[in-house]
Order: structure tokens, then C-alpha cells, then sequence
């Protein structure tokens, strides 16, 4: 089942199914109006919900109307949670290499994760909006879920089934604010701004068996002004899977329905040649190029996101077929009042 919310001058938008192949959509008000509704009435409600899916996809639908990502909020416009993971350690391990720090063991073992803002998500095609690219504006490119209620205390096995939907994430990041600002040693504020999602929240049955033991099995595009920079594979380099990211984030308090958890950066480990290291799938962030550019040639020469700048977000199934439909984001300067 793919889900969607809808623009309607309102903070939550409405509600509408969307078929598999993202052609067509259909408003779900006779059943809910919002998503965070489904998800706090999750046993009751989905079924209804299949029922239009299946119809949309059947052509049964009668009204039905092309469904156009440029209407959309994030699937879930505000959330009581949102929870980002670093669970490629890969990426970890490539920045800290670059400016010369060790990656401390405990990394390995415990997952990291911060706390973001959820009370104001951006849509697909929504702009980012700068104050500034001296901030150093850069896009990260990850997976995320959405749970149900997760109780206190949950190991990462029984976590998993609290899933209820998958999403991609543009996880914007202000790279010249986060050293001051974790220098401070209280985590991000002011250097992560509005995080974007994909158009379409999928339920884990619709990535068939490219879901497997919580991470998802397929390529993640990242295309910069017109070029594709990344094709990096979501699953094989995910140090922790989503249980057990679930499960970290649950250690000493309940989890509610309508909390989402990032993956991360989805990143893939170098390929040694001729003493030198090569990166063939590319990367899913500008701070993860700049240290591949440090490592090899002592100093980065890439340079982060400018006004008018481009990056599309996708990731297609095994038939070609994009899952949840594209992030589309421009550059833009914030207006002055």
C-alpha cells in the first residue's frame, strides 16, 4: 500500500492512496483525513485503506484522478518524533578519517542518533530554504520508518514488526554550523534545518523481498543539478538494522505510533586499486565526497549547495519502477519580510 498527504492550506494535509505504479491517487477522507489517524488505529483502518489501493490498481477506483508529487506534503507533515540514526558506519568512518579522529569502539556496538526538529517537514518538491549557502548547505540521502507503538524496553527483533511504513529522507544539513554547534556538546539545533520526505509512505510488503532483516535491498539515487551522483545500495553496508535502531531509541521510553527513524547517510564501503581507493557507487552527501576528496588528495575541492542547485532523491525497484516517487528540491534564498 502506498500513502500519501495531499496539500489543503491546512498543517496536515489530507490523505490519499496512491496506486503502485504512482500514476493515479484517490482521497481517503471517508476513512481518515490524516495519516497520524491510520497509524494510532493501525489494525482497523489499514484494511479499509487496501481496499482502495487495490481497487486503484485494478482501475476499479471511481475517483480516481492523476496523482501529481508536486501536491504533496511529507507523508506525515509533523510528527511527534523524529529520530535520525547513523547506521552506515562507513560514512562515520570516512569523516573521521578525513580530519584525522578515530571512530571510538562503542560506535560499532551502540548506534548513534540525534533527536531532529518534527514540527515542520518539508514536502518532495518542496525548496530548501538557506539563510545563507556560506552555512554550507548539503543534501543527505537515507531511508526512514515510520512505527507503531513501540514499547519501553522493545528488543530489536520485536521492533521490527512495529514498522508500518518506509519513506526516503533529504536530511539537509548545514555543514559549517555543526562544529560549533556539537562543540557545545548538546547535538544539532540551528545546522539541521526542514527535513524533506518522499511523496509516497510505503508499507514494508510493497519492497517484496528486497525487504530483508530490516534494511532495504535496493539502490538509492542521488542526482546533483542533472548529474547522478550516488547509486549507493541501501542494504549490504547498514551496520544496524532498523530494529535495532528502533530498539535503541526505545531503551528507556515508549515509543508512540507516528515516530520516524532515519537510517542515515546510506553510504558504501571504498574499493582498493593500485594503492589508491575507489568509490564506484558515489555518494548520498557532499561532507562524504569532500573526505573521499581529503583522503585521497590531502584537501576537498568540492563545494557545497548553491542558490539555484538541484538534488533528486529515488530509489527504484528491481523493475525499474520508482517505490516512492522522487524528492525534488531546489536551492533557494530565504525572503526577507
Amino acid at each position: 500500500m502506498k500513502l500519501a498527504t495531499y496539500k489543503d492550506g491546512s498543517r496536515d494535509g489530507q490523505l490519499v492512496v496512491v496506486s503502485r505504479d504512482l500514476g493515479h491517487a484517490q482521497y481517503a477522507s471517508h476513512i481518515a483525513s490524516r495519516l497520524q489517524q491510520v497509524l494510532d488505529d493501525w489494525n482497523y483502518l489499514s484494511p479499509q485503506l487496501q481496499d482502495v489501493y487495490d481497487a486503484l490498481n485494478s482501475g476499479r477506483a471511481r475517483n480516481a484522478f492523476p496523482f501529481d508529487p508536486a501536491q504533496c506534503m511529507a507523508p506525515l507533515p509533523r510528527a511527534y518524533q523524529w529520530a535520525d540514526g547513523s547506521a552506515y558506519l562507513n560514512h562515520v568512518e570516512l569523516v573521521r578519517k578525513a580530519r584525522g579522529a578515530e571512530v571510538p569502539e562503542s560506535f560499532y556496538t551502540d548506534p548513534l542518533m540525534y533527536q531532529g526538529g518534527s514540527d515542520d517537514f518539508a514536502g518532495p518538491c518542496d525548496p530548501i530554504v538557506a539563510v545563507s549557502v556560506d552555512h554550507g548547505v548539503d543534501f543527505e540521502a537515507e531511508v526512514a520508518v515510520i512505527t507503531s507503538d513501540i514499547p519501553m524496553g522493545c528488543p530489536a527483533d520485536r521492533a521490527l514488526d512495529g514498522i508500518r511504513l518506509l519513506m526516503l529522507v533529504n536530511d539537509v544539513s548545514l555543514r559549517k554550523l555543526i562544529p560549533d554547534e556539537l562543540a557545545k556538546g548538546f547535538g544539532f539545533v540551528q545546522s539541521k534545518p526542514a527535513t524533506a520526505f518522499s511523496p509516497v509512505a510505503v508499507t514494508p510488503d510493497e519492497l517484496g523481498d528486497a525487504w530483508a532483516r530490516g534494511r532495504v535491498h535496493l539502490t538509492l539515487q542521488s542526482t546533483w543539478n542533472g548529474r547522478k551522483v550516488g547509486l549507493c545500495e541501501a542494504g549490504p553496508d547498514m551496520s544496524f538494522h532498523f530494529g535495532q535502531l528502533i530498539a535503541h531509541l526505545a531503551k528507556t521510553r515508549n515509543v508512540r505510533a507516528g515516530s520516524i527513524i532515519g537510517s542515515g547517510t546510506v553510504s558504501n564501503k571504498g574499493v582498493e586499486k593500485k594503492g589508491r581507493v575507489d568509490w564506484p557507487n558515489g555518494y548520498s552527501c557532499i561532507a562524504e565526497k569532500r573526505a573521499m576528496e581529503t583522503i585521497q588528495d590531502g584537501q576537498p575541492v568540492t563545494e557545497f549547495m548553491q542558490f539555484g542547485d538541484t538534488i533528486r532523491i529515488e530509489m527504484k525497484g528491481r523493475d525499474g519502477l520508482s517505490i516512492f516517487g522522487a524528492i525534488e528540491q531546489e536551492v533557494v534564498p530565504l525572503k526577507k519580510v
